[in-house]
């Protein structure tokens, strides 16, 4: 690996976790040269899956717009970047058994959305509302709504809720 504060590609590992899944491996790393500590991931290649637009255009999937999606809607929220990290595995992980070649991007949204329900109800309905387009207060109380008789119906989410 090659160090990104000086360029240096003598590097020793301190430190491999494999994460729960068992598909990624996370690496401490510091770099010989300049004692900069930096962290890689190491991942099962996978073939690659192809995004299939609204407007059908067709681009390559990317992990990165999906975390970054979850850490805009998680912002100063109290969700580490390693559970965000394992929910963009676990829904790659999904998207890879569900789809062959390509998959709609509305199934994505589905995914992430489902992801954020289970770690953060304000980041959910955060994602919700950009992603359905909200254009007005009325739409967010009735997903408000909706996510206080689903937790009426689940004793985990009401104690959640209680909190």
């Amino acid at each position: 690996m090659r160090c990104v504060q000086c360029g240096s590609l003598k590097d020793k590992v301190l430190d491999s976790r494999s994460s729960k899944d068992g598909t990624t491996i996370r690496r401490r790393r510091e770099c010989l040269k300049c004692s900069y500590r930096y962290t890689t991931y190491e991942q099962i290649e996978r073939t690659e899956l192809r995004v299939v637009k609204r407007d059908g255009a067709r681009e390559s999937l990317n992990r990165e717009k999906i975390m970054s999606g979850l850490i805009k809607a998680c912002e100063k929220r109290p969700v580490s970047m390693e559970r965000l990290d394992r929910a963009v595995e676990e829904i790659l992980t999904d998207l890879h058994k569900d789809h062959l070649s390509e998959v709609p991007s509305a199934s994505i949204g589905a995914k992430v959305m489902d992801k954020l329900h289970e770690i953060d109800p304000v980041a959910y309905v955060r994602y919700v509302s950009v992603y359905r387009q909200f254009e007005n207060v009325n739409e967010f109380i009735a997903e408000i709504q909706s996510l206080s008789r689903r937790a009426a119906r689940d004793t985990f989410q009401r104690r959640l809720f209680k909190e």
